[in-house]
């Protein structure tokens, strides 16, 4: 059962590193699953404490998801229409059936808001929109990095338990 246990938590793990690209998985709560499957294992003890701080991280991260790619649309001039325009299209991205759809919804949702808002100034709403972009970018960076640490924190239990694992 461990080495289920094992081998379920790791695919969790992978599966969060992949998930912060894809707007479908939460990445980092998917990783931190993994370290929890992990740590049912009957070999290594739970540690509380790691798990509680290590899932208050990823739920951070889940939201903040949500708010870097607004505050993205705000930092390079943009409305509060353009920020309801972000937070409206990543929520429809992500039931558009397309790889990219979370990126095309933010950038458009705010492109249209700061239209709304100002329909005669064209390169604001570029401008904004692109602000968008770039808050998705930095949120599927810090995703990936904490999902990454996740991966190396399971690698590292697994290295330091090895003797009774295997």
């Amino acid at each position: 059962m461990d080495i289920f246990l094992l081998l379920l938590g790791f695919l969790l793990v992978l599966l969060g590193i992949i998930g912060a690209f894809l707007p479908v998985l939460p990445g980092p709560l998917t990783s931190w699953f993994g370290l929890l499957t992990l740590h049912l294992t009957s070999v290594i003890p739970l540690n509380w404490t790691f798990l509680g701080i290590t899932l208050a991280v990823a739920i951070l991260i889940w939201i903040l998801d949500y708010i870097i790619p607004a505050m993205g649309t705000k930092k390079f001039g943009g409305s509060k229409y353009g920020v309801y325009g972000t937070t409206i299209g990543l929520i429809i991205g992500l039931f558009v059936p397309i790889p990219l759809g979370i990126l095309i919804g933010a950038f458009l949702g705010a492109f249209i808001g700061e239209l709304i808002y100002d329909s005669k100034d064209m390169n604001r709403a570029i401008k904004a929109s692109f602000g968008s972009f770039i808050g998705l970018l930095a949120s599927a960076f810090i995703k990936f990095f904490i999902a990454f640490i996740y991966c190396i924190l399971f690698i590292m239990k697994i290295w330091e338990y090895k003797s009774v694992l295997f």
